[in-house]
């Protein structure tokens, strides 16, 4: 209850309502909190948590920030993506409401080119990049990084304006798609560094790092590029190696000023003798389920966390204590074959199966699958436990294939 008024209910405003928000919102339901979710999609999964639905785009500030005026809320929120976090920390300031994020480090965080400015400085391990404003800037860059080398828009998430360019004739499609995705008219060229990735899920409290679920990031083949088809813990990589992506996930929040809340850093872990380097970093709780997997295996509720800071509610350090619960967790998600899909069948044999934990599907009947390309393309996922990684895995890929996407060629009804 909000302190000073018996009675009332606290008001949480909740930035997007999709899939990568269906735990936060879920865990807000629970507390009772009254929850006003954000969303540009009338059909987003997550709109069934809320008491009042609002139909408008997560990016919209001026509309958030009257939003969050009208409703009186407490606090807001901004789980799994990320230029909304910004927006989240500046409305509260302007409303006077608790935020775990100064406005300045949101920003920070919401920007691949000034994170990676910073980095600089404060002698955080990244990829090599340089900025550009035009093809002639590009081309000269791709042949100081050499190809293949990532092309990216620096204020984006989830693949929009990404490219991975493996030859100089590739390389003008690529920054046509940067640049119309890039809101600062400039793009990234990244080295590609290939090798293993890993998440660090974290959060910290008065500027102390606390570590937590570190997994293995199992990724879909080309044409997709950086979209996991799994999170794995524990992961399988030598132990000071993990502990190596701790200390870069922790120099990369202390660089950027991130003292308390969330943190979900992806953590690249190259083939070559180089250790590993800082790929980016979010001020927020990962879109894959991470905060689930986390309190699976290790007991600590992010979820609860997140609202409490969020709140501005005390953090209790023992919550940040972790438990393990199993030997071993996963997040499996799910695609679908391509086409409007008609019929999911298979949940209810899925959930029975032995080690799973939760089973969600992200799309309604009606919704068109396209090929796998994007973090958003994925349809669902398994959170499956095990006595190892191996059983969990086991565990995941046998309730995954339980269930069928009965999907139609949409170009067939048109």
């Amino acid at each position: 209850m909000v302190e000073g008024t018996p009675g009332r209910t606290e008001r949480l405003l909740v930035l997007g309502a999709g899939p990568a928000q269906l735990g936060l919102l879920a865990a807000a339901r629970r507390r009772g909190l009254k929850v006003i979710a954000v969303d540009r999609d009338p059909g987003a999964p997550g709109f069934r948590y809320a008491d009042r639905r609002a139909i408008l785009s997560a990016e919209d500030e001026p509309g958030i920030d009257r939003l969050a005026a009208a409703e009186r809320v407490d606090g807001i929120v901004a789980p799994g993506i990320d230029w909304p976090v910004g927006i989240a920390a500046r409305v509260a300031q302007r409303q006077g409401i608790p935020h775990p994020l100064g406005p300045a480090a949101a920003t920070l965080s919401t920007s691949k080119l000034r994170q990676r400015e910073r980095f600089v400085e404060a002698g955080v391990p990244h990829p090599a990049y340089l900025v550009v404003g035009s093809e002639e800037d590009a081309r000269r860059a791709a042949a100081a990084i050499g190809y293949p080398c990532v092309v990216k828009a620096p204020d984006r998430q989830g693949q929009r304006g990404l490219s991975v360019v493996g030859h100089p004739d590739a390389l003008g499609s690529a920054l046509a798609t940067a640049f119309a995705a890039s809101r600062i008219g400039a793009c990234l060229l990244e080295e590609l560094v290939p090798g293993r990735e890993l998440t660090v899920n974290a959060f910290s409290v008065g500027g102390q790092f606390r570590p937590l679920t570190v997994t293995d990031r199992q990724l879909a083949d080309p044409p997709a590029f950086g979209v996991a088809l799994a999170h794995v813990w524990r992961s399988s990589l030598p132990s000071d190696v993990v502990g190596a992506a701790i200390q870069a996930a922790s120099a990369a929040a202390r660089a950027l000023g991130i003292n308390d809340g969330p943190t979900y850093t992806q953590i690249l872990v190259p083939a070559d003798e180089r250790g590993p380097l800082v790929g980016e970093l979010a001020a927020r709780l990962g879109g894959g389920h991470d905060a689930e997997l986390c309190r699976a295996v290790l007991g600590v509720d992010l979820n609860d966390l997140a609202l409490d800071a969020a709140l501005g509610e005390p953090i209790r350090r023992e919550a940040l204590v972790p438990d393990e619960q199993v030997g071993g967790g996963c997040v499996r998600f799910l695609v679908a074959p391509p086409g409007e899909l008609r019929a999911v069948t298979g949940i209810e044999a899925a959930r029975r199966r032995e080690g799973i934990l939760g089973v969600r599907i992200y799309r309604r009947a009606g919704h068109v699958f396209g090929s796998l390309l994007r973090g958003s393309d994925r349809a669902g996922a398994v959170l499956a436990v095990g006595g190892s990684r191996e059983q969990a895995l086991a565990r995941a890929d046998r309730a995954a294939d339980s269930i069928r996407f009965e999907t139609v060629d949409a170009e067939a009804f048109v």
